[in-house]
């Protein structure tokens, strides 16, 4: 599985992005459709722009090609010179194809992936300016995106809060979301990792609390998805590729970290959720997406699949005698070679498969979402991870 991985990284996903690099307005282009045609006018996310950031970093650190931290360096410029509002500070959420600002949102969750972009992109370049900046947003986060109870979610460009619809769905709009504080933790976790700042371990901390005690329902067990503002839940609704991500995301931190008492103790939930998404979602035509109100979704989107790879290696290795899992990540990376990469060329994955796993031709095959964070992650933590399912 590792060889495959690494052809399939080299190969296709990897080609498939550069090919998108606009030359002329900088960053990359924000939109190719079904058909594979690119959209050179679209606008660029901010989240897009941060996860091409993070993935071409981290393919740097992991394949040591020189040509990937040009292509990083491509998208920090971008970044810094369009993304980044020079007057109030922040993350824009988007812009235009030519750099002025559009969608001016300042979103906690948007500033946390330019936070984990930069941090790699610090780590595999050595500048000193994307650590600044780094800090730059941190203090930015910790000063307008939270409360006496956690982190918050949407704000106005000069931070006054509005609503949240961004991060929330299923019918409910969330004043504080599982998602935002997970990639909050994410973040953390990576920019405590290359500077090993006391400060940001105790933010990490008190995420960590929050998870174990506001967060996480031992009850199903699950991680609740979308809370009111006292961190109570508002929808009955269990996303299965969140929790097998953060399952693992969660470990991650605790390695980091390294507390062997903290470890113990968040292990059993990050043990118990690999173990439900296991005997709830996985079957060996992959992993289903989520379950609201008793009804289960059973489309299969490329993200969940990827983070499910990881998550069941990672399962495997907390506890070798979980063969299954491993088993699991085996099944779940063959089905996704049958189905859910896409062989035309010059493609990489498909969005969503349907029930019967067809490609929802609606779906575009990069935008403001579809990005090569999770493809791109799961064959990092393969190869790096050394582990062949």
């Amino acid at each position: 599985m590792i060889e495959a991985v690494k052809r399939h990284l080299t190969e296709q996903i990897l080609p498939f992005w550069k090919a998108l690099k606009d030359e002329e307005n900088g960053g990359f282009y924000g939109k190719v459709d079904y058909d594979l045609n690119v959209y050179r006018e679209n606008e660029k996310g901010g989240i897009l722009n941060s996860r091409i950031l993070w993935f071409f970093s981290n393919s740097y650190l992991t394949l040591r090609d020189s040509d990937d931290i040009e292509y990083a360096r491509h998208a920090y410029n971008q970044l810094v010179d369009k993304f980044i509002d020079k007057e109030y500070g922040g993350v824009y959420w988007s812009v235009t194809y030519d750099g002025t600002p559009l969608d001016t949102t300042k979103h906690t969750y948007c500033q946390a992936f330019a936070i984990y972009a930069l941090s790699s992109f610090y780590d595999a370049s050595k500048d000193e300016g994307a650590l600044k900046l780094a800090y730059e947003l941190y203090d930015l986060v910790e000063s307008k995106c939270r409360d006496e109870l956690g982190y918050l979610e949407a704000f106005k460009r000069n931070f006054e809060p509005e609503s949240n619809e961004k991060l929330s769905e299923n019918g409910v709009e969330a004043a504080r979301t599982m998602n935002t504080l997970l990639h909050m933790y994410e973040a953390y976790t990576e920019l405590y990792r290359v500077d090993g700042n006391p400060q940001v371990k105790e933010r990490l901390l008190e995420m960590l609390d929050i998870i174990e005690n506001k967060m996480y329902n031992p009850e199903v067990p699950r991680q609740e998805v979308f809370f009111d503002k006292e961190w109570n839940s508002i929808i009955d609704l269990h996303s299965y590729g969140h929790d097998i991500e953060a399952a693992w995301l969660i470990d991650r931190g605790l390695d980091v970290i390294g507390d062997e008492e903290l470890t113990a103790r968040i292990s059993v939930i990050t043990k118990a959720l690999t173990e439900c998404i296991y005997k709830k979602a996985y079957t060996e035509a992959g992993v289903w997406n989520e379950e609201e109100c008793g009804v289960v979704d059973k489309r299969k989107i490329w993200w969940v699949q990827n983070e499910s790879v990881v998550g069941f290696i990672n399962g495997y290795q907390r506890d070798n005698s979980k063969k299954e899992y491993l088993e699991a990540a085996r099944s779940i990376w063959e089905f996704c070679e049958s189905f859910q990469i896409d062989k035309r060329s010059g493609s990489e994955w498909f969005g969503t498969l349907d029930a019967d796993n067809n490609p929802l031709v609606e779906e575009d095959m990069a935008g403001p979402w579809k990005c090569p964070y999770h493809n791109g992650r799961m064959c990092f933590e393969v190869i790096r991870r050394n582990i062949d399912a």
